[in-house]
């Protein structure tokens, strides 16, 4: 089992950088890969970006490539989406996810590939 809290969250302005950090209880961390997802009121998860349980290959929904990163350090557990350039179009729910395997199409890993979720954090990016 996995338990995932995520933190990071919060109120800024468009242009400005965040930093989501997602922290991992178990010592199966390693194993698991990870991913980023996040949520507006009355739309289905969307997919933002994964990375292997090695870190050696990353995946990006085409909105954010060049501005998000996904990053991980299984030595503390941890998984990381930095934000950069944020646009108000950024603002939802952010989730953290871990899954046994990734299975993406087109670029896109959906949400069904992921068994663990954590409870999410609000991005809110004003104009």
């Amino acid at each position: 089992q996995v338990q995932l809290v995520e933190s990071g969250g919060g109120l800024v302005q468009a242009g400005v950088s965040l930093r989501l950090s997602c922290a991992a209880s178990g010592r199966t961390f390693s194993t698991y890969a990870m991913g980023w997802f996040r949520q507006v009121s009355g739309k289905e998860r969307e997919f933002v970006a994964a990375i292997t349980w090695s870190g050696g290959t990353t995946y990006y929904t085409d909105s954010v490539k060049g501005r998000f990163t996904i990053v991980r350090d299984n030595a503390k557990n941890t998984v990381h989406l930095q934000m950069n350039s944020l646009k108000p179009e950024n603002t939802a729910f952010y989730y953290c996810a871990a899954a046994r395997t990734l299975t993406a199409v087109n670029g896109i890993v959906p949400p069904t590939s992921f068994e663990h979720w954590g409870r999410g954090t609000q991005v809110t990016v004003s104009s």
